[in-house]
């Protein structure tokens, strides 16, 4: 990724867990004044709940709608919402970092969290536990490991599928996702929406 490219106003994030999709979209949101959408937070009800899928879909579209200017969407959910997110986007951001930086980055932040007994969303209860995160067949570290290859497969075929417009930008690396940040803060569109 030599030039920076230019990113649409409409950007959805995909990546395996602990690929740091959160953090880019933080900063993505920030950095283009765009409003961020945790897909994360729509989907999960207390006690690890999943929302039904109408609901989920329901709550996803009215999310985009009151977003007019642009959004940051992040997360996959490919088989709750199909396309809504993807037939709607300018660019696609996807993260296929090295499974060793994702599952490093994922276990830190699992401990970590395990030991703040910190809620993963703002509204909602959830945390994530010693018990679950090791001793459990729900454990998010299984699930890293167990769903890599799936999450490939499923998003290449999300994305060869589902009719839509977006650029795709598979950042494959930090370094790659450096540059992309770092060339948005030279950009002079990214400076007259600051």
């Amino acid at each position: 990724m030599k030039n920076s490219p230019q990113l649409g106003p409409r950007i959805a994030i995909y990546g395996p867990t602990g690929s740091g999709k959160t953090t880019l979209g933080h900063q993505l949101g920030q950095r283009l004044g765009l409003l961020v959408i945790e897909l994360d937070t729509l989907f999960w009800l207390p006690n690890w709940t999943q929302k039904p899928r109408e609901q989920f879909q329901a709550d996803v579209q009215q999310a985009l709608d009151a977003c007019p200017q642009g959004w940051v969407s992040i997360g996959n959910y490919h088989s709750q919402i199909g396309g809504l997110v993807l037939f709607q986007a300018d660019t696609v951001l996807w993260l296929q970092l090295p499974f060793r930086v994702s599952f490093w980055r994922l276990f830190k932040r699992t401990v970590a969290r395990a030991w703040t007994k910190e809620p993963l969303w703002e509204g909602n209860p959830n945390t994530e536990s010693w018990r679950q995160s090791f001793l459990s067949k729900n454990s998010i570290l299984l699930y890293a490991i167990t769903s890599r290859k799936t999450h490939v497969q499923r998003t290449l075929a999300n994305l060869q599928n589902t009719p839509h417009h977006a650029q795709v930008l598979v950042l494959r690396s930090t370094r790659e996702v450096r540059r992309l940040i770092d060339g948005l803060l030279r950009s002079p569109e990214t400076r007259d929406r600051s």
